[in-house]
């Protein structure tokens, strides 16, 4: 593809973002359900790789022993669901915050996370691609908290980039570009030693420098970054679920995942991952169709020769962490894993380094 046509290509991704972000928050809102929900639609019956892709992944959720129509039923109810998960992103912006926090109405977990920063600890929130991320981060600003930091891919076109920043930015979220600048995980290991809110999609590695675990009785590439996070800083690590409810939306803060007492600091890292991993199984489990997960997460799907290089170049960088951003039904990309998906929204891998014992340049 040349440059021209790209550029080209780029400038209207980002028209197209921008007004279709523009009729959203101006049609009523069933109109934009509607079109939305047909677009899933058209996308789970074109059986693209992205849909394969799902349901290989809810296959690990529902077990060899489901027929290939509950299979195939499970993966319309998830590009369902995908699709409302996106018309909601566009339309946050004209939600109220009275319906925000109605909607969400009573959060398992709430009020130990809200004391755990009352008393100046930080919070690191670690959680799959469930339900409405962006709505759930909404929610508990609404609730109180000053602020999340997160970290969000810089995105291509830079006006497409700008307005996803600028987006979540007026929802009280702190966003981190991925790449450029200083550290990511020495800015987010800063918030959290000041007491602050750090939220991390996790279950999916977009470097090559992911963690193995068990996952759906298989292994899995997670993140390493929140668990390396709580070990260098003392925070609180809390896994979340995310769900989508009738008439609005569900979420558990589970319980602090405790550094252990024993063990190297790469150790005690892979053994909290481990844990999370085991809630993310316990809470996709009970919404398997609220599960958006699009991309490959189990080794036994991953090129493996593509992920290598992808580690090594990772390695060959120092990366420390890398960001991702809205990733679109069915885009085109070029992710770690080859499946030919976009990254998902706001997630931090930790590079080697985090596990060693200094990914941020200094010491504890």
């Amino acid at each position: 593809m040349s440059k021209a046509w790209s550029a080209v290509k780029g400038r209207l991704i980002a028209v197209s973002y921008a007004v279709g972000w523009w009729l959203v928050c101006r049609v009523p809102e069933s109109w934009g359900q509607w079109v939305f929900q047909q677009a899933g639609g058209i996308a789970w019956r074109r059986q693209g790789p992205s849909i394969q892709v799902l349901e290989a992944n809810l296959r690990r959720v529902i077990g060899p022993d489901a027929t290939g129509k509950e299979l195939r039923a499970l993966s319309r109810a998830g590009m369902s669901s995908y699709a409302r998960y996106w018309f909601e992103v566009f339309r946050l912006p004209v939600i109220s915050r009275e319906r925000i926090v109605n909607g969400m109405g009573f959060v398992e977990g709430e009020a130990a996370m809200f004391a755990t920063l009352g008393e100046g600890r930080g919070v690191v929130l670690a959680l799959p691609h469930m339900g409405n991320w962006d709505q759930a981060g909404a929610w508990v600003i609404a609730e109180g908290a000053p602020k999340i930091t997160v970290v969000a891919e810089r995105l291509e076109p830079e006006s497409l980039a700008r307005r996803f920043f600028a987006f979540r930015e007026s929802l009280g979220f702190e966003v981190l570009p991925a790449t450029g600048g200083t550290s990511r995980f020495g800015v987010l290991a800063q918030r959290l030693r000041q007491g602050g809110l750090v939220c991390l999609p996790t279950e999916r590695d977009v470097t090559g420098t992911g963690i193995e675990v068990d996952f759906f009785g298989e292994k899995a590439l997670m993140m390493g970054g929140p668990a390396a996070l709580a070990v260098q800083t003392g925070a609180a690590l809390m896994p979340v679920t995310l769900w989508f409810k009738d008439d609005g939306w569900g979420a558990h803060i589970h319980e602090e995942i405790p550094v252990p007492a024993e063990g190297s600091r790469r150790e005690k890292v892979l053994a909290m991952m481990q844990e999370v991993a085991k809630v993310f199984e316990a809470g996709i489990r009970a919404y398997p169709e609220d599960w958006h997960m699009l991309q490959r997460v189990f080794v036994a799907d991953l090129d493996l020769a593509r992920l290598a290089r992808a580690e090594a170049k990772a390695q060959a960088a120092g990366t420390d962490s890398i960001g991702a951003g809205p990733d679109g039904t069915g885009a085109d990309g070029d992710g770690a894993d080859g499946n030919g998906s976009g990254n998902g929204p706001g997630e931090l891998a930790s590079g080697r380094a985090a596990l060693d014992g200094h990914p941020d340049g200094g010491g504890p």
